[in-house]
């Protein structure tokens, strides 16, 4: 295995992985880079004028409204500078997407009340908030949750 570090002018840090497969050591490698990363406040959030540094296992859920993306904590709701795509391409594997206009972070899921015609809700260890879950997405969720280690 080949290890190469490329300084340049990018706009942020990116970590690429080149392999022939997806071993378990490249597995092993890539959830180690995304749990380091996600404990880092590597994202600024925004409320009113102010900036606020905090660590990402602090959010329950991303969500859009009106072409902006809100991150929620149990307590509050800030604005943050990505779009959903984006975050979808840089968050920890804890992270998934639930529907078209939100991500949530599993680690943080009290239940989820399932509804076969519809969309499922999902509610949060302390917290009132919630958001749900389209059934386009719901599949990928359970198979997130059945794989979290609390």
């Amino acid at each position: 295995m080949k290890l190469r570090i490329e300084i340049t002018d990018c706009k942020e840090d990116e970590v690429v992985i080149k392999c022939r497969e997806l071993t378990p050591l490249i597995a092993e490698i890539q959830k180690a880079i995304a749990d380091k990363a996600a404990k880092m406040p590597a994202m600024v959030f925004y409320k009113e004028k102010e900036e606020y540094y905090f660590p990402l296992t602090d959010i329950l859920f991303f969500e859009t409204e009106n072409e902006t993306v809100y991150a929620h904590t149990a307590a509050d709701t800030f604005r943050t500078e990505y779009r959903l795509y984006e975050l979808q391409g840089m968050l920890p594997e804890k992270f998934v997407r639930v529907s078209k206009s939100a991500i949530v972070n599993t680690v943080h899921i009290l239940s989820i009340s399932k509804n076969i015609a519809s969309s499922s809700l999902i509610k949060f260890h302390k917290s009132h908030k919630q958001i749900y879950v389209s059934r386009l997405y719901y599949k990928e969720l359970r198979l997130r949750l059945s794989e979290r280690n609390d």
